[in-house]
C-alpha cells in the first residue's frame, strides 16, 4: 500500500507546485483536479475491496459452507421507521398537550413507543417474506 501513498504524494506535490507557479487564480481548478484524483483512487480500492469480498463468499458458498446470511433489514428499514416517528414525535406531542394537557402527552408517547415496539418485533416479519421472494427470482446469477 506504499506505492499508491506515494503516487497520491506526488499529485499533490506537482499540485502545489502547480499552485506556486501558476497564482492563487487556479487555486479552485487545482484543487478540483486534485480531487477528482483522489476520488478515482477511493473508487479503486472500494471496487476491488467489494469483488474481494464477493469473491470470497462464492468461494466458501462453492465450497459447500453455508451463504452468508444477511442482516435483516438494511439501515434505511431498520432505522428509518424510528427517526421519522421521532420527527413526527414533536407535533404529536404538542397536539396531545394543547388538547388534553398531561394526558394527552402520555397518551402520544405510548402510541409512539407501541408503534415502534410492534415494527421493531413484528415489523421484520412483515417484510422477511418480501426478501424471500426477491431472492428466489430467476434473473439473479
Amino acid at each position: 500500500m506504499d506505492a499508491p501513498d506515494t503516487e497520491l504524494d506526488r499529485e499533490l506535490k506537482a499540485t502545489l507546485q502547480a499552485r506556486s507557479e501558476l497564482g492563487a487564480d487556479y487555486d479552485s481548478a487545482l484543487v478540483e483536479s486534485f480531487l477528482e484524483k483522489v476520488e478515482q483512487r477511493l473508487d479503486a480500492t472500494l471496487d476491488r475491496r467489494v469483488r474481494r469480498h464477493l469473491a470470497e463468499e462464492r468461494t466458501a458458498v462453492a465450497r459447500g459452507a453455508r451463504a452468508p446470511e444477511r442482516p435483516s433489514g438494511h439501515f434505511g428499514e431498520r432505522y428509518g421507521f424510528g427517526i421519522v416517528s421521532l420527527v413526527l414525535a414533536v407535533p404529536l406531542s404538542a397536539i396531545g398537550v394543547a388538547n388534553a394537557g398531561f394526558g394527552g402527552l402520555v397518551v402520544a408517547w405510548l402510541g409512539i413507543v407501541g408503534v415502534n415496539a410492534f415494527q421493531a418485533g413484528h415489523g421484520r416479519r412483515l417484510f422477511r417474506g418480501r426478501e424471500e421472494r426477491r431472492t428466489a427470482s430467476d434473473w439473479e446469477d
